[in-house]
């Protein structure tokens, strides 16, 4: 019978999990626990070191001190979701990450941002198999609300994704992208000087 470290294998290789298999009965499972966690994280209050407490919980990691979510999230699986330092969660978001998302350091996630790593066969007789593909966010992108991220999508360092789009490719560094499907529409100014002295 497989287990967690498997099923972990199978998805980040990008293999097709089959409607009915064990690793299809195993996600099932590890979702059962995913949404245990974010019933409790969603349940009312809790200061900040018990939500990052709660969001190690469901990612089956230590998450950093300095991220910070806002709950509600939600989560259909939780153990292929890699955080890095300084992030920010909104409000709302939903991560289907068992093809896995991982969130550079310093990225901002705007409200009800959906993540979206898993793709249906379209022969209507294989419909239940599963097609994963990760979703990599890099360092300083900013995410505004309303946000769906389709799976197999890379977004570059620094990039900023415009409220209510829907990104369906990669986005490059540095680009500023907006509609559905998303589309570059001009590029992100470079820093301002600091003012001398």
């Amino acid at each position: 019978m497989p287990d967690l470290d498997d099923l972990l294998t199978a998805l980040d290789a990008g293999q097709t999990i089959p409607g009915g298999s064990p690793l299809h009965e195993l996600m099932h499972r590890v979702s059962q626990d995913a949404l245990r966690i974010t019933g409790e994280l969603n349940s009312g209050y809790h200061d900040p070191a018990r939500v990052r407490d709660l969001l190690a919980q469901l990612t089956g990691a230590t998450v950093p001190e300095s991220v910070t979510l806002f709950p509600p999230l939600t989560s259909d699986f939780g153990k292929n979701l890699r955080i890095g330092e300084r992030v920010f969660i909104n409000s709302g978001c939903r991560f289907q990450d068992q093809g896995g998302v991982t969130i550079g350091d310093d990225c901002l996630i705007g409200h009800n941002t959906v993540f979206a790593t898993l793709n249906h066969d379209l022969d209507p007789a294989r419909r239940t198999d599963l097609l994963p593909a990760p979703i990599v966010l890099g360092r300083n992108v900013w995410i505004g609300a309303n946000v769906t991220i389709l799976p197999g999508v890379r977004i570059g360092d620094d990039a900023v994704v415009a409220a209510a789009s829907v990104i369906t490719k990669d986005v490059p560094a540095g680009a500023v992208v907006l509609g559905s499907p998303a589309r570059v529409v001009r590029d992100v100014p470079p820093p301002a000087t600091p003012p001398r002295g």
